[in-house]
């Protein structure tokens, strides 16, 4: 069902053109009209058709064109080397280049897009003046902002325009071919927006030229008007009444993009439905895959890349399947090295991948990188992969990576090196955008406000309508001022806010209109537009919620509780049986399954890393003195110092990083100095570190690494366990040593020896302080004798269920798999080893 009234404004227009060619004696072939946009060309034809009277054998149509489309025709615009071209790779070399010119060769490249971007918003009214004349126009106007008075904290921003409009004005466009087009008759249609390209035409020919305005529809549709909690719930009731509305037979529907972020969202639920969109207005070229993979790319190329930005670009490759990926990602998360460079990896795969890596890590011209960065996408197989996918081809485009392409940008000698090269890339895809292709018959058609003037849509849906996305007065795009834009020609505030009047007066003129906004976003309460507000003081109430409302069995799962007897267990450490004690399934999924979450590669250095360190530091530092156990203090400090330097190399801390632990580092090496005095005063002596022990249970083997093992004066042993946890966790560690079965088992590992046991608290703000497990031989004891009633239990088919709680589940790998948060809240608790 279309609008009849759209239809009735098309016939209007197309019934003005005739009698205009009816009063001039011409051929509909000798007149060209111009319209708004590229998108009306294909409904003023068929407008045409519609209305041509048959009987005098008018079938031939005017050639219905837009400024740029009817320049394109006629062609032989052959843009001159600092030419504005509104082209991102050329432009910001241009932009570049004028900096350099004006004195700041060194200029950010936020700088340089932004000079672009200023000239861009002058070049329109540049090119609406005449070749001849549009140098004299340029200083005149810059003249004139000049003899404004400009704030000192905008003194950038008139440094910016005064060369942006220098640029426009002394650029050629590929519009002043229509100062020398030929037709006896040129039709201009009037948007919602003055056009200064139309006026100057309008001014150019003369009596050759009309201007002839598209009449909106009169009347107004129906109305439903919707209020949202937030932006899900927007986007969708938003899907939801666009569905209702091709229900209903009302097809195609204008979804129009107030809020581009609501629409994407909104777009993806149509596409899951199999709606076909056809969406006008895309989005930001930097945000498509087929952008990220080039960027992947030049950032795995880097010379000091890390190991995660070069494993996340091989993966997307073709051709790194016969590297076997997955085995190269095992290699590289078991050693997890930051550094590609000191990354552990089969020689094969890194000589494939370094050496498409080396491609792309000389310094050379822009026409250079260009040919060297096709010349990698062909080898590693990204290239087929973006020739095969539009926003891939959108990418080349824009980057001018087409076979001879970079010709165009041969002018741009600059060296770069691979960070500029990827910069400009960055912009350059940042300035771009994407329209994905159309579908041959569109649904829905996404589209901005502005374009509905002329449309032929059965309904409108227009989302996002509160006072953020939609307000009253839009705020002035571009840096110029109210003043500056006066001086330039540049459409007023009040004028924005009118065609935004018309525009959304045109909208509500649809038969069905469906008006949506939020009543809070991101926790903070937002009202509906002033548009929308005037609109309800005569239509207060709401629609009901368009979503159809579907009613579900809850069906809770359960709480898992697997028996693997047949798994067996054969060797147990100190922390499989801590995960046992805390949760039964997270030892079944951890431990007899043996599955393992994957290591980040690209972390910060945090507590743990200093408590792996100072364990490294303390057992070099015990084994380079026992051959001088009665060093002076100096000594000890220094032996200390060349343990710290050792271990840091080993493990290739990153310096920058492990700045605040190396800041406390003296005042913790004092006072460790000072306790190991005291301690072995009392006639300890360091025996061993590191130790690895095992132990026979029965049919099981315990077995575990104990960090340092002292001699105490009657023969006995010391275990000590380093923690630099939080002293209070420590604390409650041997407070209740029946919960705590760390020392207990390293006991165990000694067998019949008798044993004392202490945790040693290193932490950068106290002095080291040991803490005692009081009679280590009894809790060694009872440990044993419980491991072996639980793995008994466990070998005769005894449930493993999820009972964690607390911490043990706020930090569980398995949660994912024993899916807590969704289980039944009452339910029996099985019963576990």
């Amino acid at each position: 069902m279309i609008d009849d009234r759209g239809s009735a404004a098309w016939a209007h227009l197309s019934a003005a053109v005739q009698r205009e060619i009816g009063r001039r004696q011409l051929h509909p072939a000798e007149v060209v009209v111009l319209l708004p946009y590229v998108q009306l060309i294909p409904v003023a034809r068929a407008a045409w058709m519609r209305a041509a009277p048959a009987a005098a054998g008018s079938y031939f149509m005017p050639r219905f064109e837009t400024t740029l489309n009817w320049s394109r025709t006629l062609g032989g615009f052959v843009p001159g080397t600092d030419d504005l071209l509104r082209d991102p790779a050329r432009d910001l070399l241009t932009s570049a280049a004028l900096l350099a010119r004006a004195g700041h060769p060194a200029a950010p490249p936020a700088l340089v897009a932004r000079l672009m971007e200023v000239a861009w918003s002058v070049a329109p009214l540049a090119a609406a003046v005449a070749p001849a004349e549009r140098i004299a126009w340029g200083e005149r106007t810059l003249h004139a902002l000049q003899d404004m008075a400009a704030s000192p904290f905008l003194e950038w921003e008139s440094r910016l325009g005064q060369v942006a409009l220098a640029w426009a004005a002394h650029s050629a466009y590929a519009t002043d071919v229509l100062f020398r087009a030929q037709a006896k008759l040129l039709v201009l249609v009037e948007g919602l927006q003055r056009d200064p390209m139309h006026a100057a035409l309008q001014r150019r020919w003369g009596a050759h030229a009309v201007t002839l305005p598209l009449a909106l529809p009169a009347g107004a549709g129906q109305r439903r008007m919707h209020q949202a909690m937030d932006a899900e719930d927007e986007a969708e009731r938003a899907s939801a009444a666009v569905l209702d509305r091709l229900l209903q037979g009302h097809a195609p529907v204008a979804l129009v993009a107030h809020d581009r972020v609501l629409t994407r969202r909104v777009s993806a639920m149509l596409a899951q439905r199999g709606v076909a969109v056809r969406d006008e207005t895309g989005w930001t070229l930097s945000t498509t895959r087929a952008a990220a993979a080039v960027v992947g790319l030049l950032r795995a190329a880097a010379p000091d890349a890390s190991t995660d930005a070069v494993l996340e670009w091989a993966k997307q490759l073709p051709a790194v399947l016969s590297l076997d990926a997955d085995r190269m990602e095992q290699q590289l998360r078991r050693g997890a090295a930051r550094d590609w460079r000191s990354a552990a990896v089969d020689p094969a795969s890194r000589a494939r991948v370094d050496g498409w890596r080396a491609d792309l890590q000389l310094p050379r011209g822009l026409s250079g990188w260009l040919r060297g960065l096709r010349a990698t996408l062909q080898a590693c197989g990204q290239w087929s992969m973006l020739l095969q996918d539009s926003a891939g081809q959108a990418v080349i485009d824009a980057l001018h990576l087409h076979e001879h392409a970079d010709g165009d940008l041969a002018d741009a000698v600059q060296v770069l090196t691979l960070a500029g090269f990827a910069g400009w890339v960055g912009q350059v895809l940042e300035a771009g955008s994407f329209v994905p292709p159309h579908p041959e018959q569109a649904q829905v058609v996404i589209l901005p406000l502005s374009q509905l003037l002329g449309r032929n849509v059965a309904a409108v849906v227009m989302p996002g309508c509160d006072e953020n996305s939609l307000p009253a007065s839009p705020d002035l795009p571009g840096a110029w001022t109210s003043a500056q834009r006066a001086v330039l020609g540049l459409p007023a505030r009040e004028q924005l806010a009118e065609s935004l009047r018309m525009a959304w007066a045109h909208a509500l003129a649809a038969p069905q209109v469906d008006i949506l906004w939020r009543a809070s976003d991101a926790g903070e309460t937002v009202m509906p537009s002033p548009l929308v507000q005037r609109l309800r003081l005569d239509q207060p109430g709401l629609a009901p919620d368009p979503r159809v409302v579907r009613t579900l069995h809850a069906c809770p799962p359960q709480m898992p509780a697997p028996s693997a007897p047949a798994l067996g267990v054969a060797r147990l450490s100190a922390s499989a049986y801590e995960d046992l004690r805390r949760c039964p399934y997270r030892f079944f999924a951890l431990r007899m399954l043996q599955l393992q979450e994957a290591e980040e590669l690209d972390t910060a250095l945090d507590k743990r890393d200093f408590g792996n360190w100072l364990h490294a530091v303390l057992r070099r530092f015990h084994e380079l003195r026992a051959g001088a156990p009665a060093a002076q203090d100096d000594a000890r400090a220094a032996m200390l110092d060349q343990a710290a330097e050792r271990a840091s190399a080993e493990l290739a801390l990153a310096s920058d990083e492990f700045l605040p632990f190396a800041c406390v580092w003296p005042q913790v090496r004092a006072a460790y100095l000072s306790w190991l005095e005291r301690h072995e005063a009392q006639g300890a002596r360091f025996q061993a570190a590191e130790v690895q022990r095992e132990v026979q249970l029965a049919q099981w083997t315990l077995i575990g690494r104990i960090d340092r093992i002292d001699r105490l004066p009657d023969g006995g042993a010391l275990l000590i366990d380093y923690k630099t946890e939080a002293r209070d966790k420590t604390v409650q560690r041997v407070r209740q040593p029946q919960e705590d079965t760390q020392l207990a088992f390293y006991a165990a590992l000694l067998e019949t020896e008798r044993v004392e046991a202490s945790y040693l608290s290193i932490v950068e703000t106290e002095a080291p302080k040991a803490f005692d497990l009081p009679d280590a031989d009894r809790w060694r004891g009872q440990l044993l004798q419980g491991i072996a009633r639980d793995l008994g239990r466990i070998a005769a088919g005894a449930p493993l269920p999820a009972i964690g709680a607390g911490a043990s589940c706020d930090f569980c790998a398995a949660r994912g798999l024993c899916r807590k948060d969704f289980w039944s809240a009452a339910q029996p608790v099985p019963a576990s080893p």
